[in-house]
């Protein structure tokens, strides 16, 4: 059992320092401003590679459901920004536009 747990421990340091050495190395410098608007448009894009591919293959004999789920999340992404409110937001819309039909 004690291998298990630190081959555990190892595998969690292995993947942590990767993700974490970024943050200190530029924690302590200011960006330029062709970087800062890149990094602020991440968002949007994981929006765009979670939703849009999916949304119009879940349910394909309503494809109207995808087309307000994914506009929801288009228009509350745009007005609003964050990733979770918008993807939470047009699950729950497809799934009552399911439950209606």
């Amino acid at each position: 059992m004690n291998k298990i747990i630190l081959i555990i421990l190892g595998m969690t340091l292995v993947t942590y320092i990767p993700r974490l050495l970024p943050f200190f190395i530029v924690s302590s410098s200011k960006l330029p401003k062709k970087v800062n608007r890149f990094l602020k448009l991440i968002p949007y894009t994981a929006l765009g590679a979670l939703i849009i591919p999916g949304a119009f293959t879940a349910v394909p004999q309503m494809p109207l459901a995808a087309v307000f789920g994914a506009g929801f999340a288009l228009v509350y992404s745009w007005l609003r920004g964050g990733i979770i409110v918008p993807v939470f937001g047009s699950v729950l819309i497809v799934f009552f536009m399911l439950l209606i039909r």
